[in-house]
Order: structure tokens, then sequence, then C-alpha cells
């Protein structure tokens, strides 16, 4: 029997539009928010990403939190894209899309194209493929 199955990563935002904007414009996730709830369910495929304010989840468990400053390194988002081609092609687009580039696409000796993103919030995102053509 399985006890599990892992489908979502909740994300605290210091700005759901912000963050909504980004995702769904750098990489095709889908939304139905209203602009209002402060809780936000954006789908890719089979992945499910969801979002809520720092400050109204603090206010929901009437607690306080240290977040991260700048780049988040806590987390990583990976995105596996066909080709070493699109890793260089969505990378410019993530930049287009507001995101921060923490470093440009290189092909590492294992073998793989990879590059880091953040998004709005400094979250970390990596764009990587394995075929080089």
């Amino acid at each position: 029997m399985k006890r599990f199955n892992f489908n979502t990563v909740g994300l605290f935002t210091r700005n759901n539009k912000a963050t909504v904007d980004f995702y769904t414009k750098s990489f095709g996730f889908t939304t139905d928010w209203d602009g209002i709830q402060p809780n936000v369910e954006m789908m890719l495929g089979g992945m499910r990403i969801i979002l809520y304010p720092r400050d109204a989840f603090e206010q929901m468990v009437s607690r306080k939190f240290q977040y991260p400053e700048g780049f988040n390194g806590t987390i990583e988002l990976a995105f596996d894209v066909p080709t070493f081609a699109d890793v260089d092609m969505e990378y410019q687009h993530a930049l287009a899309n507001g995101a921060a580039s923490v470093l440009p696409p290189i092909t590492e000796p294992w073998g793989q194209r990879t590059c880091y993103v953040a998004d709005p919030d400094g979250n970390l995102i990596e764009i990587g493929s394995f075929v080089e053509k």
C-alpha cells in the first residue's frame, strides 16, 4: 500500500501577483486564481505549486517566521527540458519574465547542461537537460 503521493510544492510569497505572473509567463503554469484569495494553486502537467502570502500564513498559524533575504538557498525547483539548446532558450525566457540570473547555462563534466535563476521571492530554479541534440 502506497503511503504518500508527493505532488505539490508550497511557496510563501511577498507578492502573490508577481509570483503568479512569473510562473505563468516563464514556465506556462496555469491557474484560476481570482487575484483576491490568499491561496493560489498553479498547475503544470502533473505538478502543482501552491502560493500563500508570508504575512497571511503567519497570521493563520499565530507565529512569526524568519524568511531568507536575497537568493534562497534552502529549496530548488528543477525543470527538465528536452535539449541543451532548450536550456539556453528557457534561461533567456525566464530572465525576460523577471528572473534573476544565478548561474548562466553551463555544460557540466557529468554531461548535463544546466543553469539557475531565482524567482521574485529568491527561490532557486534549475533548468537542465542531459540531451545535447
